[in-house]
């Protein structure tokens, strides 16, 4: 992660990566529910991960084909780190810490832990030093953890896998943050050379474990063409490039303070999952916390 690119671009605008930011947020909270709500249907995990892959791949491939996959001007540990923090690597951890969580519960612990993974690596390994209030919101965003951990306790709602599994998901994605900021890459690049090299592991993966796409209903799987492929795979990729590019990593990754509270009204319109008093203070002060963490009531100081 100590390696930096000299390839220098325009800088985008704040309120371009606002906005950008804004909108990755959104599909996220629609991914969270389309993702759980695939558990127990015919598809899995790998499948998904075709679809989220796959699509992108196919749209991007001018992009990809100009670069190559190995782009000779771009730092291969970035662009290693990026497919491992947000690619077909970050998406089976998370499936896996799907399969038991409650989308509002992983709300919390996903999207909601993100900001904070990002600010600690940005502190350990590169030397940010956050204000006051941006320390506040890191520790909310903690108490946040905690108290849906308790109020698990007293339900048995949540196991080990999800206070375990979806937080190294929220690192890994936090690794890619920080990785595609030091790669000199544009936000179509990196999101093209990331599918480009999923589609490439997952089908790798398919004499192991096998594909149920053509054997699942449409419904299943336009459902999930849409949120897992266009929305989560294609634009949530270019949108959150954007945003890093923009706002910086950390920044960018504190614009999700909406999804926990998203995922969580999703999870309890679409989905039907209870909302305990623990989930909606977890969620609301989580929120709170990654709001902070945008550093806006720093800069009004």
């Amino acid at each position: 992660m100590t390696t930096v690119s000299t390839t220098t671009r325009p800088p985008l605008s704040a309120g371009l990566g606002a906005i950008s930011a804004l909108s990755v947020v959104l599909i996220w909270a629609a991914w969270l529910i389309s993702t759980r709500h695939s558990v127990g249907t015919s598809l899995s995990s790998v499948d998904l991960s075709l679809l989220r892959y796959g699509i992108p791949t196919l749209v991007l491939a001018p992009v990809w084909l100009k670069t190559g996959l190995w782009p000779k001007k771009t730092p291969k540990l970035p662009l290693i780190l990026m497919v491992l923090g947000s690619g077909a690597p970050f998406f089976q951890v998370v499936a896996f810490g799907m399969k038991a969580t409650p989308a509002s519960a992983a709300g919390v612990l996903l999207p909601g832990v993100m900001p904070l993974a990002v600010a600690l690596i940005g502190i350990v390994l590169l030397g940010e030093r956050p204000d006051r209030m941006r320390r506040l919101g890191m520790a909310a965003i903690f108490c946040g953890g905690v108290l849906l951990l308790l109020g698990s306790l007293s339900t048995g709602a949540l196991s080990w896998k999800s206070y375990v599994i979806l937080p190294i998901g929220a690192v890994l994605w936090a690794v890619y943050t920080h990785a595609f900021r030091h790669s000199g890459l544009s936000a179509y690049e990196g999101g093209a050379l990331i599918c480009v090299w999923s589609t490439i592991i997952n089908l790798a993966l398919i004499p192991f474990f096998g594909t149920h796409l053509l054997e699942a209903p449409i419904s299943e799987t336009g459902l999930q063409v849409v949120t897992q492929g266009l929305l989560s795979g294609l634009l949530a990729t270019i949108f959150y490039g954007n945003a890093v590019r923009a706002l910086g990593g950390t920044q960018a990754a504190a614009y999700t303070a909406v999804t926990p509270v998203a995922a969580a009204l999703g999870g309890a319109v679409l989905l039907d999952e209870p909302l305990g008093v623990m989930t909606i203070a977890a969620t609301l002060v989580t929120g709170a916390g990654v709001l902070l963490s945008t550093g806006i009531l720093s800069r009004r100081s």
